[in-house]
């Protein structure tokens, strides 16, 4: 039998028939299989990351809210605790002055007002009230007394709005009110009650329990104290007032949401204050009893009444009221109460539970989207590989005959430029496309050999640039101090932060004295490298000429005229300049341009200051004239110098920060630890400029007399 003899074409296109149907069976089987398993996969790794993430998050809120519930509560104890203070700081004013008039005995007439005469100005006068049985005219002399409070009384009572009353009763029966009202009941006897007879037998202050106001103020809590004649005779007892409506709403304000809310018990676990507390019908003349949480039948919350009691800190999660509730406590150490702040469960992990509902909701909807677009991609795998299959029958049985010699040219060729030679051309001379192809091939070959030279010479320029950029930002920031000197009685920090790997802002501290030290922020025009390296300049001749001057203008003016001579690159710094006497508690500053700073007085919750001076930026003219300035530092003064990177960070829709969000955040914040906050302003920036690049050099120096 004569042998049958197959070409090279008909091996070719037999073999690609075949292996090009063996694939399809094979890559088709596999396919419709690993698609069928992926989206089984993808569908339970979803519901699986989704309840992992639920679990995540409810964990790192609750973890999260008990660390935020601590900080809160200790923040609002430290804020009652001032406020408590406050009132002890007056009760000892009035005390003092009233140890002064029990000795007096010859006291200046003054007119005095029952609840029978208004005064003319019944806010500016008080009441005398004498207790059943008491008539005026055997205690004249003690009424003339007890009503020389009044302008005491009317100075300190006007000047903390959180007073209801201010009063004075001598154990004869006497009662100064300040201010008139004609509510006083005829009948009340002071004495009788506890903040009076409490204070008597004590040499302390004391804080009574929460008791119905005779004057019909509510529920009321009075700070008391009593002063002796130098013979024993006499005893006075001097209160003030307070309303547990105004604790509630005007001293525990710490919000919490809807269902939070904030309470204060006493050392016996008495509750004296919390939202929805009031006398009821409770009259003034009936005892009033509020709850004891040592007494709760609620075994966690006796816990915390117990370890409030003793007057920890801590934040225990505890169930009443029909609910899982925090409980963040801190003690109020003025008055040895503790203040206890109760969130709900639900409100701190309510996001967590929507997030799970929407994880679950999205997690179906992949299902069912995966589940379609499978059956969808199978029908496509399945018409794809039998076009695929008629379409590579056709073409290998068109190209098996005219491609056998030119491709495995063009393949050796190919292989060779594998193996990197890219030297030896394709030679192919069949007068058709594939010399053309060969011809291109070549060209190929030759733009890539050209290309990788110059890719190699590109990469070692940037990797050379690279080097030198580190290596500035190193040197750079060897010039700023590694850390901030410890000054007697100032608190400081600092943060700087460049827009690009180098800078122009700089800061800089400089001993220039006994007790004394200098304190430069500056920003060069620019930035980059060239900023970097006027700022190396500018810094190295203001610290020179700040060592051999001891007043800032003479310093700056010197370290101006060194930087004109110096400078050729036309460029100038803003600065500001201050010199920190830490013996006589005093800042003297010049500013060169430079934003002037900001200062926050410690007396005045309020007040803000610009450190204003006048000046211009240093390098523009030689001759500048600068003015020394002066201020005196209180204890609680604080100074805030910054660059206008601040001011002038810019969020995506080219809006800026502002001056006056950086002054909101100090002021909300000033009672913060200084590194503390920096981070809040660096946290609050942050938020404001979200996703957009920071656009300039930040430098802030924070200082604060203590």
């Amino acid at each position: 039998m004569k042998r049958m003899r197959i070409g090279v074409a008909g091996k070719l296109l037999l073999i690609m028939v075949l292996l090009t149907s063996l694939i399809f069976i094979i890559i088709g089987g596999i396919s419709w299989i690993v698609m069928g398993n992926l989206g089984t996969y993808a569908t339970q790794s979803s519901l699986a990351l989704g309840e992992q993430a639920i679990g995540e998050s409810t964990t790192a809120l609750e973890e999260d809210a008990e660390i935020y519930l601590l900080r809160l509560v200790k923040d609002q104890a430290e804020i009652t605790d001032m406020v408590f203070e406050r009132i002890i700081s007056e009760m000892n004013v009035l005390n003092d002055y009233g140890k002064v008039m029990i000795k007096e005995n010859n006291v200046t007439p003054v007119t005095w007002y029952t609840r029978d005469i208004k005064p003319a100005k019944p806010g500016e006068t008080g009441i005398i009230h004498l207790s059943p049985g008491v008539t005026a005219e055997h205690v004249l002399d003690e009424i003339m007394a007890l009503s020389s409070f009044q302008p005491v009384f009317n100075t300190l009572f006007h000047a903390d709005n959180r007073l209801t009353a201010l009063y004075v009763t001598s154990s004869s029966g006497i009662t100064f009110i300040f201010p008139w009202t004609p509510r006083v009941d005829p009948t009340f006897e002071p004495r009788s009650r506890s903040w009076f007879f409490e204070a008597v037998n004590s040499s302390q202050f004391v804080w009574s329990d929460p008791y119905v106001d005779v004057l019909g103020n509510g529920l009321t809590i009075t700070c008391s104290k009593a002063v002796h004649s130098p013979d024993k005779t006499r005893t006075w007892v001097i209160g003030s007032d307070i309303t547990i409506e105004t604790i509630n709403y005007r001293i525990i304000t710490t919000q919490l949401g809807e269902d939070g809310y904030a309470f204060l018990i006493n050392q016996r676990g008495d509750i004296l204050s919390r939202p929805g507390l009031s006398a009821g019908e409770t009259r003034w003349d009936e005892s009033y009893e509020t709850e004891n949480l040592l007494q709760s039948t609620n075994e966690d919350l006796r816990k915390v009444a117990e370890e409030m009691t003793r007057g920890l800190s801590g934040v225990s999660r505890c169930r009443f009221a029909e609910g899982d509730k925090y409980i963040a406590y801190a003690p109020v150490k003025s008055v040895g109460w503790s203040i206890g702040l109760v969130v709900p469960v639900e409100q701190v992990i309510g996001p967590a539970h929507i997030t799970g509902s929407v994880i679950r909701l999205a997690s179906e909807e992949t299902h069912s989207h995966i589940t379609e677009q499978m059956s969808f991609l199978q029908k496509i795998l399945i018409t794809s590989f039998f076009l695929l299959f008629i379409g590579v029958t056709g073409i290998a049985i068109f190209f098996s005959k005219i491609i056998t010699g030119p491709v495995m040219i063009l393949s050796e060729g190919a292989r060779r430029i594998g193996n990197g030679d890219l030297q030896t051309p394709v030679e192919i001379h069949t007068g058709d496309e594939f010399e053309e192809l060969a011809g291109a091939f070549n060209r190929m070959t030759n733009d890539l050999r050209n290309y990788i030279v110059e890719l190699r010479r590109t990469t070692a320029e940037k990797e050379r640039f690279t080097r030198e950029l580190e290596i500035a930002q190193g040197i750079q920031q060897s010039f700023l101090p590694d850390n901030v000197p410890d000054i007697p009685g100032m608190e400081l920090a600092v943060f700087s932060s460049p827009a690009l790997e180098v800078g122009g802002d700089f800061y800089d501290f400089i001993p220039v004295g006994d007790d004394q030290w200098g304190l430069v922020i500056a920003d060069v025009s620019g930035k980059g490298v060239p900023a970097a390296l006027f700022m190396a300049l500018s810094r190295t001749l203001i610290r020179v000429s700040a060592t051999w001057k001891s007043s800032p203008a003479s310093a700056i003016t010197e370290a101006n005229t060194l930087i004109c001579r110096d400078s050729k690159a036309s460029m100038f710094v803003t600065l500001f300049y201050l010199v920190i006497d830490s013996k006589k508690r005093q800042i003297t500053y010049v500013n060169a341009g430079h934003n002037p700073p900001l200062m926050l007085t410690g007396g005045d919750l309020s007040d803000i200051t610009l450190l204003k001076a006048e000046g211009i930026a240093l390098g523009i003219i030689d001759d500048i004239d600068l003015a020394s300035v002066t201020v005196d530092l209180k204890k609680g003064d604080m100074v805030a110098l910054y660059t206008d990177g601040i001011t002038e960070a810019m969020n995506k829709d080219g809006e800026e920060y502002g001056i006056e969000r950086f002054t909101e955040v100090l002021m909300q914040n000033r009672d913060l630890d200084l590194s503390a906050l920096i981070n809040t302003i660096k946290t609050s920036i942050k938020e404001f400029t979200k996703d957009a690049p920071q656009s300039d050099d930040i430098t802030l120096i924070l200082f604060r007399a203590v």
